[in-house]
C-alpha cells in the first residue's frame, strides 16, 4: 500500500552533500518509535516533581492527539515511546506540546532555566520513525522496556517505575498487522545497509 508521507525538515533542501538531512515524517494510520533527550545530556528528570510533570503532560498530549503509547520509559534526561498514530500530522503539535509545556515547567524546578530545553547542537528537538515491520517493532519495544537496565538504574526492568507499558507487545502487533500500520513499502536504509555487508 502507497501512502503518502508529509516530511518537515529545517531546511528545504534534502540533501547536504551525499548525506540525506535529518527530516520528520508525518504518516497517517503509523507506528512510531520517537526519543528524545535533554540537552547536553542534562538530568532535568532527576527528581520525582519533574518525572510527574512529564508524565502529565505526555498523557494528557498523548489522549488529545491520538497518540496510543504501546510503552514509554523516562530516564533522568530523556525518554523512549513506541505507540501507534492514526493521524501522522498530529505527530508535530504532540511533539510540541509535550516538549513545550514540559520544558516550562520543568524549567520552574531548576535552581536556572535552561534554554533550548530538548534541542541540541545541530537544531535537532526528537527523532522519530515509522516502524517498517514486526521485527523492528519487537526491537523497540524491547528496547524501550529495558532501558532502565542498560543504565543501571535497576537490576530487573519491571521494578522501575518510569517504565508504563500500556498495551502488550503481542496485543499492540496484533492490532498494528490487522490496521496495515506497518510502513513496508518503503525502504529502509539501515535494513539496506545490513543486507548488503551479509
Amino acid at each position: 500500500m502507497n501512502r503518502r508521507i508529509r516530511k518537515s525538515s529545517r531546511n528545504i533542501r534534502e540533501k547536504f552533500g551525499d548525506q540525506h538531512r535529518f527530516e520528520h515524517w508525518y504518516v497517517d494510520n503509523q507506528v512510531y518509535f520517537i526519543t528524545a533527550r535533554c540537552r547536553d545530556r542534562f538530568p532535568a528528570f532527576g527528581s520525582e516533581e519533574a518525572k510527574a510533570i512529564f508524565w502529565d503532560r505526555f498523557d494528557h498530549y498523548a489522549a488529545f492527539f491520538g497518540y496510543v503509547p504501546w510503552i514509554t520509559t523516562l530516564l533522568d534526561n530523556h525518554y523512549h515511546t513506541l505507540g501507534y498514530l492514526k493521524k501522522g500530522v498530529n505527530l508535530k503539535f504532540f511533539m510540541q506540546r509535550v516538549h513545550g509545556s514540559v520544558a516550562k515547567l520543568v524549567n520552574d524546578l531548576l535552581p536556572e532555566r535552561r534554554e533550548d530545553f530538548w534541542r541540541d547542537s545541530k537544531g535537532k528537538e526528537y527523532f522519530d520513525g515509522c516502524i517498517r515491520d514486526e521485527l523492528q517493532c519487537r526491537r523497540a519495544y524491547r528496547y524501550t522496556l529495558t532501558q532502565s537496565r542498560r543504565h543501571g538504574i535497576t537490576q530487573s526492568y519491571w521494578t522501575y517505575s518510569h517504565t508504563h507499558k500500556q498495551i502488550e507487545l503481542d496485543v499492540g502487533l496484533k492490532r498494528a498487522i490487522e490496521l496495515g500500520a506497518f510502513l513496508e513499502d518503503v525502504p529502509y536504509k539501515r535494513y539496506e545497509d545490513r543486507n548488503e555487508s551479509r
